[in-house]
This record gives structure tokens, sequence and C-alpha cells, in this order.
């Protein structure tokens, strides 16, 4: 048994301990529940900067989008079975989902909005990543994912979202800089009447 598999029987192994814990873990794992939080996020955004969120929200959107896709080409090349496929002796609290786990979506997706949001807005990492964390070890949890198909989502995920952030911010019209002008006094030179 290699590293990753240990780890892997380790936190999967603490499933169908608490009825309470598998139900977090199932609920971090709805892909269909993670819009709640998004549009929360989007409402308080709006309300924050509308300008920056109607700039901003097309590109994270679409990065997600992107990646999404892009981790199922990589699934499909990589071809590494889920281990609810090929270890008959584990936890599962869930249907296995597809075939093929490497890398995760969930941590793809989850990584991407985390990072996007945390260049843009640094203070934002503290509620963002420890989401990303939850989730990621929830799919590790149930059944669905080693850890390192997990740690590489994450990987990809905050990468091209801390890129694509990061790229967003050089353009001159997301965030107008404020050009203040510095009057005579401001810069310490007396003003002569």
């Amino acid at each position: 048994m290699n590293w990753d598999e240990a780890l892997f029987r380790a936190i999967n192994g603490l499933a169908g301990q608490s009825a309470t814990l598998d139900w977090f873990a199932l609920t971090l794992s709805n892909a269909g529940l993670l819009w709640v939080p998004g549009i929360l996020l989007s409402g308080y955004w709006l309300w924050l900067s509308w300008r920056e969120a109607l700039l901003a929200a097309p590109l994270l959107a679409a990065s997600i989008g992107l990646l999404d896709f892009v981790g199922a080409r990589i699934k499909d090349f990589v071809a590494r079975p889920r281990p609810c496929m090929v270890l008959s002796d584990i936890q599962h609290i869930e249907a296995c989902g597809k075939v093929f786990g490497f890398p995760s979506n969930h941590a793809i997706n989850t990584a991407t909005a985390a990072a996007f949001l945390h260049v843009l807005y640094p203070r934002s990492g503290w509620i963002s990543w420890p989401l990303v964390g939850l989730i990621g070890l929830a799919r590790v949890f149930i059944g669905a994912h080693y850890v390192t198909d997990v740690v590489g989502g994450w990987l990809i995920g905050g990468l091209c979202g801390a890129g694509a952030a990061w790229a967003l911010k050089q353009w001159p019209r997301f965030r107008k800089k404020e050009i203040q002008s510095v009057s005579q006094t401001d810069a310490g030179v007396p003003i002569r009447s």
C-alpha cells in the first residue's frame, strides 16, 4: 500500500462512524449546493462593488467552466480509477460516480474560485480557503477521490484562478487608479499668497 492509499484509508475510515459527519461530507460534496454560496457571494459582490462584479464575475464563471472541461479531459488522459472503483473494502456513502478520479473537479472548481477572489480581495481567503479544504476532504471522506486527486485539482484550479484574476487586475479599466493631485501644502511646500 502506497502513502496515498494509506492516507485515503485513514480519512475514508472515518466514514460511517457518525451520521452527522456523513451528512456533512455528503452536503459538501453536492455540487448543486455550491450555487448557494455562489449566489450569496454574487449578491454581496454586487453590493460591495457592482462595477467590479460585472467585469470580474463573467471571467470567474468562464474560468470555472473552462477548467471544469479541462479537468474532465485530464481525467480521460490520465485514466486513474477512483478509489471506490478499485478498493472493495472502503466506506462509500454515496454512488461512486464516473470511472476516473484525477484530478478532482470539485477541487479544481472551488480552488479556481477561491484563488480568483483571493487575488482580487485578499481578505476573502479566511472564508474561501477553509471551505475549499473541507470540500476536498469530504471528497476523500466519501470515497470518491484519493488525496492526490484533490491536491492536483487544488493546484490546477488555484494557479489558473489566481492567474486569471492577476490578468484582470492588469487591465487598466478594471480598477481605475485614482490619481490624486498633490497640492503644494501636501508636499510640504508652503503656498505663497
